[in-house]
């Protein structure tokens, strides 16, 4: 299998099946709910998890959750909580909505508080070696004692200095390992430069090293963390020795209006919007239909497009089957070649269209779609919620027919009005 390479900017091929495949994707940092950009590494790690999986491959994925950051000290401030309770509570909003995708959890998911230790005991050896030193409390990376740094993103020395404030660094450059406690913040641990906590970088440099060694085949996460984030872990881990991550793969961000979506600048849409307004079979299409390196757009248009593809994939299990004109090494040379669920999309609909219903099954199983191959009738309840529905419309009771159908919504179904009366569907 090829996979493109960010660092050195090429394809390169896996190591051979069973591996193993140790993978670290960069999680969310929880202070509020995620945004749709937000799930699209967290659903092609998962879909790539599942491939290696299917090809033979031993795999462990870890995907973290950044749960100390001055965002949500900054959050917490702003909604008068405590940042612990915070961040606590948004992790859970973020399990519950990326479950309601149905494609499983990573294997572990560890969170920057749960390292503490680990992150200052890499800290200590940075300073030992040469790579870190201490001002004031805080603990500085020295850039320019690494002769590496700026390879992985291509990053200009302008970019460097724009990275991270500081009056008392050495150089303008320079990124911090440890932050002394501020007085807004509400959390601190001990240290041997005094209390504080880790800089951003230094929880993921600890994270992967605890939970796949200090070698590991695939760091992933949004193409957006290439600088400052992961050309900083790099420079942390390879600079106290460990040889760190094999294969950087980046997807490419979500973009609204032609403008990236960001949380910072204030145009997202939750994941828990989408999820609730289309489904979550058609955020999965969605997703399907762009290369993961891509940028991809969102907008009311593309999520119609892609639910009408649910319908068009869940009505191809309804007919009659057609004979089988192509094979499984079709999906195959779609996605062992930089992973392009973008051709696995037209291959998919290539055997809708065929009738090979055998294999349309087993390549939807295979992005969480399986459901769509199941022909599910709506129970009689459900049904008789829609009728009532139906009835109240007919009267002009719209605030009543609004309210039965969000209770038909809450049962995982979704009621279309069509010339004949309506129809039920799975959400």
């Amino acid at each position: 299998m090829l996979l493109y390479d960010s660092a050195s900017r090429r394809k390169a091929e896996l190591p051979p099946a069973p591996g193993p495949i140790r993978m670290y994707v960069c999680g969310p940092t929880v202070y509020q709910r995620i945004h749709i950009g937000n799930a699209r590494p967290f659903v092609v790690s998962m879909w790539l998890r599942r491939w290696l999986v299917e090809q033979g491959y031993e795999v462990k994925l870890v995907e973290n959750i950044t749960d100390i950051n001055d965002k949500i000290y900054e959050a917490a401030a702003r909604l008068g909580k405590g940042s612990g309770d915070l961040a606590a509570e948004a992790a859970e909003w973020y399990f519950e909505d990326t479950d309601a995708l149905g494609l499983g959890r990573p294997d572990v998911e560890p969170r920057a508080t749960e390292v503490i230790p680990e992150i200052v005991a890499l800290i200590q050896e940075l300073i030992e070696g040469g790579l870190a030193y201490e001002s004031a409390g805080d603990v500085y990376f020295r850039v320019s004692a690494y002769g590496d740094y700026g390879a992985l993103s291509g990053a200009q020395p302008d970019d460097m200095v724009a990275q991270e404030p500081g009056d008392l660094k050495e150089d303008p450059r320079d990124f911090a390992l440890w932050k002394a406690t501020k007085a807004h913040e509400d959390t601190r641990w001990d240290s041997p430069w005094g209390p504080g906590r880790p800089g951003w970088h230094i929880e993921c440099s600890a994270m992967a090293e605890k939970h796949l060694g200090p070698e590991f085949e695939i760091h992933g996460g949004g193409l957006d963390l290439r600088f400052p984030h992961h050309e900083n872990e790099l420079a942390q881990s390879r600079g106290a020795g460990r040889p760190f991550a094999r294969f950087w793969a980046h997807n490419g961000m979500l973009q609204l209006a032609d403008e990236k979506m960001s949380k910072s600048v204030g145009n997202i849409v939750s994941l828990r919007e989408v999820l609730d307004r289309y489904g979550r079979d058609a955020v999965l299409v969605f997703f399907l239909g762009a290369h993961y390196r891509s940028p991809l757009d969102y907008s009311d248009q593309a999520m119609e497009a892609a639910r009408a593809q649910v319908e068009g994939f869940r009505n191809a299990f309804r007919g009659t089957p057609g004979e089988p004109a192509q094979d499984w090494d079709e999906l195959v040379t779609a996605l062992d070649d930089d992973f392009n669920t973008q051709a696995a999309l037209a291959t998919l609909h290539h055997w809708r269209s065929a009738g090979s219903l055998d294999l349309l099954r087993r390549g939807l199983e295979l992005f969480g779609l399986g459901n769509l191959a199941e022909d599910v009738d709506a129970p009689p309840e459900i049904t008789r919620l829609a009728e009532r529905r139906q009835d109240a419309r007919a009267a002009g009771a719209y605030a009543e027919a609004d309210r039965i159908r969000e209770q038909v919504e809450a049962a995982g179904w979704e009621v279309r009005d069509t010339p004949g009366g309506f129809e039920l569907v799975p959400r």
